[in-house]
């Protein structure tokens, strides 16, 4: 699937730009390693700018009102913001979440664990349960309550929650938008192992 939509992505670029297609380090370096349109010419974007047009909520965690509907400007504040709010979380959906089968993130402070936590529905099938606890319990460096995984046959999907502080680049000083980036990147790798296997 990620295959298909990059390559489908690629085309309505190739159609629509004379500068190239216009693409992120992550579907870039996919779109080459898998030989999509060899003949583009590809533009990479910084990744500060992948959720430019994205919807953005501030929350209330216990009723999960609106608090406010951000600007992309909002991305620039530091991600301990949500340490100095803890009753907020932040709701983020952009259509660059649909190369990843994603609908939309959620980011807040844990409670118990007091790390960053992210929940997210994955649409993947059901039999995909064991590639994705082995993805998650390698590719997670953490301890205790690093990942919550489970299948809703409601909404078929995987609900997953995970410690961002267990991700690999993560660091406490970066903006709420480097952290959605961080974040997107992890997923992004996520899907293309499932894919593999």
């Amino acid at each position: 699937m990620l295959k298909e939509k990059i390559q489908s992505y690629i085309s309505e670029q190739t159609n629509q730009t004379a500068e190239g297609v216009v693409l992120f380090k992550e579907e870039r370096q996919f779109a080459e390693k898998n030989q999509l349109f060899e003949n583009a010419n590809f533009v990479e974007k910084d990744a500060s700018t992948r959720f430019a047009d994205a919807y953005i909520e501030r929350c209330d965690k216990e009723s999960e009102n609106m608090l406010k509907n951000e600007t992309s400007a909002f991305l620039s504040e530091p991600l301990h913001y949500l340490k100095k709010h803890k009753n907020e979380f932040i709701y983020l959906e952009s259509k660059w979440l649909d190369f990843v089968n994603v609908d939309a993130i959620s980011l807040e402070v844990d409670d118990v664990f007091g790390t960053y936590d992210v929940m997210l529905g994955l649409k993947f099938q059901k039999k995909f349960h064991e590639q994705l606890k082995a993805y998650l319990n390698t590719h997670l460096h953490g301890g205790e309550g690093k990942f919550d995984l489970m299948f809703s046959n409601e909404d078929g999907l995987w609900n997953l929650n995970f410690a961002l502080d267990y991700v690999e680049g993560f660091q406490e000083d970066m903006t709420i938008g480097e952290a959605f980036s961080l974040i997107y990147q992890f997923i992004f790798k996520l899907v293309e192992s499932l894919e593999k296997s």
